[in-house]
């Protein structure tokens, strides 16, 4: 094991010196895209995942039926999808929440209690790992803010194929270049308020890895003319209720909406 701060940690990240958690993006991303709109996880029983992320995340539930169940993380809804619809909830998907830092020790000493925790540092910042039954890995992250418990979604790793193809598509999008490691198999981009991790496959910080077709909301200022900049290169583009589905080459699913 090695010591890392007042807990110790295994697992590493080849960027993990690099830029991590909570960075403000600028320029075109924060005119195009903003804040995360839900996350979708694939589960097998809705009923016991709702369980485990009410006991241990402490997340209010928005709605319940027999194929899906929403939560609210924050500002952001977390989807607990059971197979048999399309878009699918992302498999193995590792994404991170915010926690106030006065909240960070007492978060870890609880779920401790459960889990085999990972902690790393990115700056002064502290993050703690723990896996749900599904295979999620959950990150925790502390950051100044206000408000109580799990204040919402702040990043969220996908798996792609090819890098340089996948980060074309998203900058295209609006998100912003903050952290090239094309060379060590990710690339982290950003909305200001969500951090997007692209991974070619691989084992990350906990031995986390990217997400299998995720489908993810973001709002944006204008969905429609945002899509059109990809439709070119996406693998559809479709109107739907909420806004625009856009499923990319790695088929991951983002829908745009409007706040």
């Amino acid at each position: 094991m090695v010591e890392n701060g007042k807990h110790g940690f295994r697992g590493c990240f080849a960027g993990e010196g690099g830029v991590h958690s909570g960075f403000v993006g600028g320029g075109r991303s924060a005119d195009m895209l903003s804040s995360p709109a839900w996350l979708t996880l694939e589960v097998k029983y809705p009923d016991r995942a709702t369980a485990f992320y009410e006991a241990f995340l402490e997340l209010d539930v928005l709605s319940e039926a027999p194929d899906e169940a929403v939560l609210a993380a924050g500002d952001t809804e977390l989807r607990l999808r059971a197979p048999g619809t399309v878009p699918r909830g992302g498999l193995h998907t590792h994404y991170a929440l915010t926690i106030p830092g006065r909240e960070y020790d007492d978060w870890y000493d609880r779920l401790d209690e459960r889990f085999d925790l990972v902690e790393h540092t990115f700056g002064d910042a502290r993050s703690l790992y723990f896996y749900d039954p599904q295979g999620n890995c959950v990150e925790l992250g502390e950051r100044a803010v206000d408000g109580d418990g799990v204040t919402g979604l702040f990043e969220l790793v996908l798996e792609v194929e090819e890098l340089s193809s996948a980060v074309e598509f998203y900058t295209t999008l609006g998100f912003e270049l903050v952290d090239d490691g094309r060379d060590e198999g990710r690339v982290r981009l950003s909305t200001g308020d969500l951090d997007l991790e692209l991974w070619s496959p691989r084992l990350g910080i906990a031995d986390a890895r990217g997400g299998v077709h995720v489908d993810f909301g973001v709002v944006a200022e204008d969905p429609k003319s945002t899509a059109r900049e990809v439709a070119d290169d996406a693998l559809s583009v479709t109107s739907v209720d909420d806004g625009v589905r856009i499923r990319d080459r790695d088929g991951h699913y983002m829908t745009l909406v409007t706040a």
